[in-house]
């Protein structure tokens, strides 16, 4: 069987893939997600589905998300590609959604990953009961000591901590697996936080349907297209 065409990213690197055929989906998407929609693309034929990532340390250098996907989707459309973009806004504030307006290209509906795992009116719920929640999702949670206590400096400089994580009442761990050595991660970043732990099985969340109600839909016209089609209506 030839062997699926699925990209996972390095931080410093970026990866991209044009799907294998025209009808294809191509999926731009933040590297914080690969392992999910990797498991969603296996669930279709190869080619159906192609996934090119961008650094997920990029949530530290918002300035860089915009241009990489611009890059990235601009490629795919000169090559009449189905494009979606699977990311938040990401501190992009609303610049992202401008550029995918004007190409015409959907992105998932969510500010940010947590709410896209939990849902809306879930998410809502837990942030309305506890304003000051520190979140982990499954990536987050297995990269917990690189990107909080060694890229907040923690380990280094421990007084740090309660100047961060002072205001904070709880960890909510949005997982997205029943594994156990996850949960014993979330515990073990709950204790060095000094947090009370909490866990909600949120599985993939809306990915899945977006992926597939993005195969079903084809990209609609630029939005200076629609806009010369009414003036000529």
């Amino acid at each position: 069987m030839k062997r699926r065409r699925s990209l996972a990213t390095q931080d410093t690197e970026e990866h991209f893939a044009e799907p294998s055929g025209k009808g294809g989906l191509l999926l731009v998407a933040c590297g914080a997600l690969t392992r999910e929609l990797v498991d969603i693309q296996r669930q279709f034929p190869d080619g159906v589905v192609e996934i090119t990532c961008l650094p997920a340390s990029w949530h530290t250098h918002p300035e860089k998300i915009v241009p990489g996907v611009r890059r990235r989707v601009d490629a795919a459309l000169r090559t009449k590609s189905n494009v979606s973009v699977v990311y938040g806004d990401c501190g992009t504030c609303g610049e992202l959604d401008a550029y995918l307006e004007q190409v015409g290209v959907p992105r998932i509906p969510g500010p940010h990953c947590y709410e896209m795992f939990l849902g809306k009116p879930v998410f809502d719920d837990e942030t309305d009961n506890a304003l000051d929640t520190f979140f982990l999702t499954d990536y987050m949670n297995q990269q917990f000591e690189r990107i909080v206590m060694q890229g907040m400096w923690l380990r280094k400089h421990p007084q740090l901590r309660d100047m961060y994580f002072g205001n904070y009442t709880r960890v909510l761990y949005i997982a997205q697996t029943e594994y156990a050595a996850l949960r014993i991660r979330a515990e073990r970043a709950a204790q060095e936080l000094g947090l009370a732990l909490e866990c909600r099985l949120a599985g993939y969340g809306g990915f899945p349907s977006f992926v597939e109600e993005a195969l079903a839909k084809r990209r609609q016209p630029p939005i200076h297209l629609l806009h010369r089609r009414s003036d000529q209506g």
